[in-house]
């Protein structure tokens, strides 16, 4: 089984696997544009971490030259080290490096809100007529495309950073490890940092691999310094602390306060905030940790409805977390209490979705000026260039166990159906440039009718 903190290692491999910009073409956009551009990717961004790492380093890196590569993979490496959505929190970062909190604000609600409405009317119609048929046939469609997204990325990232015997030692010795002995994928990046740490002392020019490392970009002013409305103190840090967990209770404690303290919206509000404090590795880490509660312990909805919500998730825009409003959705329409169910379960959805992506803001806007100033650290780059290289052989063991499920489904018969739809999106994406987005909504198009032809 694919392990569960491969979408992590998929937004990594995005973010370093496109093209680069120099800083000094940078430039910083009105707030306006800003906000136009998130609203824009809130409702395209398709595809999981995957799509949505590329989608925004395309626009902000290489379109619009919002923000440099260098500063880009900063910003990554840090959000794959939090609990919670990395793409999401990544949108966070970008915005406040833009425009401050304003910024980050707009960037993260934006790049949540169209999905939670999406998603939200899906699992109105869910809960009323049941499973959604023409859903399990566009998720049909994306399962090759998301091969085909795997393997070009492999690709593009193996020929950038595989450039020494140190590098595809690593990539060699992190397949190993993911694919033969099931080692989880922090214990592999530790490793490999590690790894990183001590070379980047001792043997600099072996470990420094992963290309260039601009220390400048157009948010930051002359002297290559971040602004000082964006340096850490002990004074900011208390006050987002406090405005924080303010934000994030009182909804929580307000619904208990209404509807009583043994009520099923308050269990929802309390069980994933604990959710977002403690699950690392994306939507796929968190899923297991969800599911076996959600199911067995409260009850809010049967296994079979838990991998329904992940087709409704897979198959909208937004946050592969998204499920989890699925989740809390369901459980607030069968578990109503004095309420109607649709009001139950909507409160459900809005109360997860809550708790589950108001810590994102918490942890970028503490983290993200003490993680500015270690830029240029020599150590440091070390240790990210060492990571980017075992990322490598992670996402060749993504690449093969998709290939297995998609190619051979039972491991009998090939799936035909499979192997066009990743070749021709394999071919168009490395060959003639095609974007993300019309590669996942083709794929999902091709799904749907190739089933109801079928």
């Amino acid at each position: 089984m694919v392990s569960r903190e491969i979408p992590c290692a998929i937004a990594l491999v995005y973010g370093l696997s496109v093209g680069r910009v120099g800083a000094k073409t940078t430039r910083v956009p009105e707030f306006a544009d800003a906000i136009v551009f998130w609203l824009k990717l809130g409702f395209i961004n398709f595809g999981g971490p995957t799509g949505q790492i590329a989608l925004m380093h395309t626009e902000l890196v290489e379109k619009r030259k919002w923000i440099s590569e260098a500063r880009f993979l900063h910003a990554l490496n840090f959000c794959m080290l939090l609990p919670g959505p990395e793409a999401t929190q990544l949108a966070i970062y970008i915005g406040w490096l833009l425009h401050r909190m304003w910024g980050g604000l707009a960037a993260g609600v934006l790049f949540v809100l169209p999905s939670a409405c999406i998603l939200w009317g899906l699992s109105c119609v869910y809960a009323k007529f049941g499973k959604v048929a023409w859903v399990a046939a566009i998720f049909y469609g994306l399962k090759p495309a998301v091969l085909a997204i795997v393997a070009a990325a492999l690709i593009r990232i193996g020929q950038r950073t595989l450039k020494n015997a140190v590098a595809c030692a690593m990539a060699g010795l992190a397949f190993v490890a993911i694919y033969f002995v099931r080692a989880p994928f922090p214990i592999i990046v530790l490793g490999a940092g590690l790894a990183g740490l001590i070379g980047g002392r001792f043997w600099p020019e072996k470990f420094l691999i992963s290309g260039d490392h601009e220390l400048t970009s157009g948010v930051e002013t002359e002297a290559g310094e971040v602004p000082e409305s964006g340096r850490p103190s002990l004074i900011r840090a208390l006050k987002i602390c406090v405005v924080g967990l303010v934000v994030w209770w009182v909804p929580v404690l307000l619904l208990g306060g209404c509807l009583g303290w043994n009520h099923a919206l308050l269990r929802e509000g309390i069980f994933f905030s604990k959710a977002a404090m403690v699950t690392f590795g994306g939507a796929y880490a968190v899923l297991p940790y969800v599911a076996q509660r959600a199911v067995e312990q409260y009850h809010w909805l049967t296994a079979g409805q838990m991998l329904d919500g992940l087709g409704l998730a897979e198959t909208t825009p937004g946050p592969l977390i998204m499920v989890l409003q699925f989740v809390g959705f369901l459980g607030g329409w069968n578990q109503p209490g004095n309420l109607s169910p649709l009001l139950s379960a909507s409160l459900g959805a809005f109360i997860t979705t809550w708790t589950t992506f108001v810590p994102c803001f918490v942890w970028i806007f503490l983290g993200a000026p003490h993680v500015e100033r270690l830029r240029g650290k020599i150590t440091w780059t070390a240790a990210l260039s060492a990571v980017t290289a075992a990322v490598v052989g992670v996402i060749l063991n993504l690449a093969v166990w998709f290939g297995l499920h998609v190619i051979w489904p039972d491991r009998k018969l090939v799936d035909w159906f499979g192997v066009v739809v990743s070749g021709v999106a394999f071919a168009g994406m490395t060959k003639c440039n095609w974007d993300i987005v019309p590669v996942v909504l083709g794929a999902g198009v091709c799904g749907l009718f190739y089933r109801w032809l079928v």
